[in-house]
């Protein structure tokens, strides 16, 4: 590498860009479901296990309890999922789906078959990906 500080020469900036491009694409189909895509991240947490605490949510996302409770707040106005307090922990907050949030994951099912195929474009045979999967996790993993 001839200069370090070349913007060609940042595999931080590639990442930037892929990640915002990434989620430019996911914009339209996530506007006909009227999410965002923070709210769908948390939505995708939710449909794998319903009824979790704030905390595990926001440790999934790699975010903040701070960041991600705002969202939730948000989420609940629009009837996606309710918030109540702990049975053990008064202190903690769970977050359940409603039978509208549980319902919107029928219609959000082909959003990643759609977007793997825009992304990939038959470039990427499924073990490249799983590497490029895996190598991510691995910075993620490092820097976390």
């Amino acid at each position: 590498m001839d200069n370090p500080l070349k913007l060609e020469n940042q595999l931080c900036f590639r990442l930037y860009t892929a990640s915002r491009l990434i989620t430019q694409a996911y914009r339209p189909m996530l506007e006909a479901l009227g999410l965002t895509y923070p709210q769908y991240l948390v939505m995708m947490v939710l449909w794998e296990k319903d009824g979790q605490p704030v905390n595990d949510i926001a440790k999934r996302l790699y975010l903040e309890t701070n960041t991600v409770t705002p969202l939730l707040k948000r989420m609940e106005k629009e009837g996606l999922l309710e918030r109540s307090r702990g049975t053990e922990d008064a202190r903690q907050v769970i977050a359940r789906l409603t039978e509208q949030g549980r319902d919107l994951k029928k219609k959000a099912a082909p959003i990643p078959g759609r977007m793997g195929a825009s992304i990939t474009c038959d470039r990427f045979t499924g073990k490249e990906a799983g590497t490029m999967a895996r190598w991510l996790d691995e910075i993620i993993q490092t820097l976390s």
